[in-house]
């Protein structure tokens, strides 16, 4: 066995000195799991492990390592997809929590259908997690077949837990949903019958607002995007461009780009990097006698729009500046690295206020955009009321806004009986969700149906009438203590936090979820909802550079093995806080024997047998030394344990010089 030495890092065990040195030995199956991860998270072929460089590279850096083959790095991938798939299964099938999950279809190179299943959860150490489940292979994209396909995968990972299903506006979706809101039911493991399991994607909707008022490009839109399409017609024409940017001085390093049609955000992008470069445009001109002709005539006798003057650019100004703010909501509503759940609320108010006074602009052009994105608007969210209420709950579950900031904006919206009543649904979801999570825990919570207390007050005749009075004063104390109320209504009595632009909301229930025990667990879940299908189509993305040109021969189970293991492998680790705590019980009792235990009094081989299995698995001491394969972990045990006990022999020396030895017999 080589020995080698690295920095100790913040992954390895607690140790006197972060500059420390712990060692390493070459580890031939170690290197294998290396090079298979390698190849999973980059989107590396399979036959990269034959190319001439990565061979040569390989035998300079460690020439013991034997390279292993196209077929022998496949296998190598698929046994690392199913350690991880076994270890994400373990944690599902124990966790308490419930599943948020997404779902969205996608045609191939290769012309198959593909479905991807993601899960949204917030773990024990309330980190927000989302996992791709599967990549899977359907016969089609029709409702009740994606919600058989569904219902077959949440069987295979054991998964019923199951809170919201998200999903775009696709029509065949509502099948989807009514197919799985049956079987969960079946299952008997439905969350209040399934009222809030369908979530429609918030991205989306925005996407056919703004489209909306998108759908007869204005003049001035047209013109810049035909200078563009000018520009990066051909390589020649870009050169001049940006020997033109250089002329004006134009300090940015990046550059104009085209629009995808189907999606508004590109048109705004390209508005938006156009628009820096006005003065290169205004220089193309002069510069490129190639520029003006091109917009006479496009070799048909019809003349292209274009080039913009000074109005269309001050027109383009004035779009940038109204896109901008659909543009960041879609990229809150589409964040997968943090909870979006208790934002909507917030961004719904932004649009719906910012909709509302451009409707009534003296800018014409504005206004008329206005008042088509408005009017989609009122299809989608206008009606409070037949929004999933979970959206709300979400926001009250937000400390820093509650109940009451709700209420404020439907006082806003709808002034009235109709803002009372949707303040009262929303409240009273939040109490159903929290009364079923107090019955599945079989826990009493704090009050009984007609709103009395449950506490146990003497309730029975009372002989002396100053008793009587005294008792009676009693229970009408313990009715109204604090204590006697539910968790929700002391929550919502509490006051509510600052607003600071640290705040972080899943830190918050994090430190009070003793206070709150059950209802942080509803929060829990709730925030977990995510907002678009966002998480499931970037897996498109990655489906598409796996399945490339040149690798449009894999198996689909193959491509779902690459996607879904590139996603485990770059993930977070999820905290188990049962295991976590188990790993901490086992490291100090082994530390604690290290300290007592001496050479006269040490059980060797049971010691090196603890030792050797501890480093043949997962645990804080493998994290320090890896984990090993059996043989070599015995040898690594046996170091170890010496020098443990060696450590500890010094340690009692001192003691002995110091006139004290608890320890020695």
């Amino acid at each position: 066995m080589t020995l080698a030495f690295r920095p100790k890092n913040s992954d390895d065990a607690e140790g006197t000195n972060s500059n420390s040195l712990i060692a390493v030995s070459y580890n031939e199956s170690m290197c294998r799991e290396a090079l298979a991860r390698m190849i999973i998270v980059d989107e590396l072929p399979f036959k990269f492990v034959e190319h001439e460089g990565f061979r040569y590279y390989s035998n300079v850096l460690q020439p013991r390592f034997t390279i292993p083959t196209r077929t022998t790095i496949a296998r190598d991938c698929i046994r690392l997809y199913s350690i991880e798939r076994d270890r994400l299964k373990i944690f599902l099938e124990k966790s308490t929590q419930r599943i948020s999950l997404t779902t969205d279809t996608w045609t191939s190179i290769q012309n198959i259908n593909y479905m991807c299943l993601t899960a949204h959860f917030i773990d024990d150490d309330w980190q927000y997690h989302k996992r791709i489940l599967n990549f899977r292979q359907v016969p089609n994209h029709k409702g009740e077949t994606i919600g058989k396909v569904v219902e077959s995968l949440l069987l295979s990972w054991g998964i019923d837990k199951i809170f919201t299903l998200t999903v775009d506006n696709a029509a065949s979706n509502s099948g989807t949903v009514t197919y799985l809101d049956r079987i969960t039911k079946e299952w008997g493991a439905s969350i209040l019958g399934g009222e809030f399991m369908h979530m429609r994607c918030c991205a989306h909707i925005v996407n056919l607002i703004v489209m909306e008022g998108l759908k007869s490009l204005h003049e001035s839109i047209v013109k810049v995007l035909n200078v563009v399409r000018y520009v990066r017609s051909s390589p020649s024409r870009y050169d001049k461009f940006k020997a033109c940017v250089e002329k004006v001085k134009i300090a940015s390093k990046g550059c104009v780009c085209l629009d995808v049609p189907t999606r508004w955000n590109s048109t705004y992008m390209m508005l938006e990097n156009a628009e820096k470069f006005q003065r290169a445009f205004e220089r193309l001109r002069v510069n490129d006698a190639q520029y003006i002709r091109y917009f006479l005539d496009d070799g048909s006798g019809k003349k292209i729009l274009g080039p913009p003057d000074f109005e269309d650019w001050d027109n383009v100004k004035v779009f940038v500046k109204f896109l901008k703010l659909f543009y960041e909501v879609t990229l809150r509503f589409s964040s997968s690295l943090y909870v979006t759940s208790n934002v909507f609320f917030h961004e719904l108010c932004v649009m719906k206020i910012e909709l509302t006074n451009l409707c009534d602009s003296e800018d014409l052009l504005l206004s008329m955009m206005a008042r088509d994105m408005h009017e989609k608007f009122n299809k989608y969210w206008g009606d409070i009321e037949k929004l999933n209420l979970m959206m709300f709950v979400a926001v009250v579950r937000d400390p820093r806004y509650k109940l009451r900031f709700v209420n404020f904006w439907f006082a806003k919206w709808n002034p009235g009986a109709v803002a009372d009543n949707m303040t009262k649904k929303v409240k009273k979801a939040l109490v159903r969700m929290y009364e079923h999570y107090c019955d599945c825990d079989g826990y009493s919570n704090g009050q009984g149906q007609d709103g009395s207390s449950s506490n146990n007050v003497e309730t029975r005749p009372v002989q002396d009438p100053h008793a009587l009075v005294k008792s009676i004063y009693k229970m009408h104390l313990a009715a109204n203590s604090l204590e006697s109320k539910s968790e929700v209504e002391r929550y919502l009595a509490d006051c509510v936090e600052e607003n600071s632009p640290n705040f972080c909301i899943l830190n918050w229930w994090k430190v009070n979820s003793s206070k709150y025990r059950l209802l942080s667990k509803v929060a829990r879940d709730v925030l977990a909802i995510p907002l678009s299908i966002v998480a499931s189509e970037s897996a498109f993305s990655t489906g598409g550079r796996v399945l490339d040109p040149f690798r449009s021969s894999l198996l689909p189970n193959t491509v779902e093995m690459l996607i879904c293991a590139q996603n485990w492998l770059r993930a977070t680790d999820i905290i188990d806080l049962q295991e976590a705590v188990e790993e901490v019980e086992s490291y100090e009792s082994l530390e604690s024997v290290f300290n007592i235990w001496l050479p006269t009094q040490r059980t060797h081989h049971a010691m090196v047998a603890h030792l050797i299995e501890m480093l043949s698995r997962q645990s804080i001491l493998s994290k320090c030394y890896n984990t090993l394969p059996s043989d070599e972990a015995s040898s690594a045990a046996r170091l170890i344990e010496t020098e443990a006990f060696s450590t500890a022999t010094a340690s009692a020396s001192t003691k002995d010089d110091g006139g004290s030895s608890p320890h020695h017999l």
